[in-house]
């Protein structure tokens, strides 16, 4: 017997959602300006990923060089407390663009949820050679296969890799979004500190 009943599994962004923006780090410590550039103002992510590993190369930056930068981050503040309310709740799946690799120290301040996201190859040198997707447009599939298996699917994300994530699931949050992106895509309710997004959240959950 199929269960006619819908559980919710919330699809949560990593980066600017519950973690800062670890290129930005990365930027700000090796003060390389040109690593400031994050999903917010690129579009494509193909195009964001290639200038990012040129400019890596350039500067011979390695993957020691970003997990010096990952394992002094925290969570942003509020995030532990906002996910622990969450998964007390929901089913809670963090649906990112970043890389295993990159997140590997930052996990247990959070006490490890469960992360989707790709991989990076690298060589002898922990220099990074390339990146690999899991999929393309990964976190829309993902959405997409949860609401196959019979869940209410929200998303919450902040950037423009998050929109056709937030645009497939059966209800889609902006959390700390720029201006020109909720510009851009007014339909969706927007939220800036963690108590609205819970509010919020609790209103889906209601009407579900």
């Amino acid at each position: 017997m199929i269960s006619t009943k819908k559980m919710t599994v919330v699809c949560l962004d990593f980066e600017g959602v519950l973690i800062p923006e670890i290129w930005k780090g990365l930027a700000q410590l090796s003060n390389i300006e040109e690593l400031e550039l994050t999903t917010r103002d690129i579009a494509d992510y193909d195009e964001l990923m290639r200038y990012r590993l040129k400019i890596c190369d350039q500067f011979n930056l390695t993957l020691r060089d970003i997990h010096k930068v990952v394992k002094q981050m925290k969570p942003l503040e509020g995030a532990f407390e906002f996910l622990t309310w969450l998964r007390q709740r929901n089913e809670v799946i963090i649906l990112s663009d970043t890389f295993r690799e990159f997140v590997e120290p930052l996990l247990h301040k959070l006490q490890y949820p469960t992360v989707l996201c790709h991989s990076l190859k690298l060589d002898d040198d922990m220099r990074i050679v390339d990146y690999c997707l899991r999929q393309k447009d990964q976190k829309r599939y993902a959405v997409k296969a949860f609401k196959e298996m019979n869940y209410y699917t929200v998303a919450v994300g902040d950037s423009y890799n998050d929109i056709s994530m937030l645009q497939e699931a059966d209800q889609g949050v902006f959390f700390r979004p720029t201006k020109k992106i909720v510009a851009e895509h007014p339909d969706f309710p927007v939220a800036h500190e963690y108590p609205a997004l819970q509010i919020a959240l609790e209103q889906i959950s209601n009407n579900a």
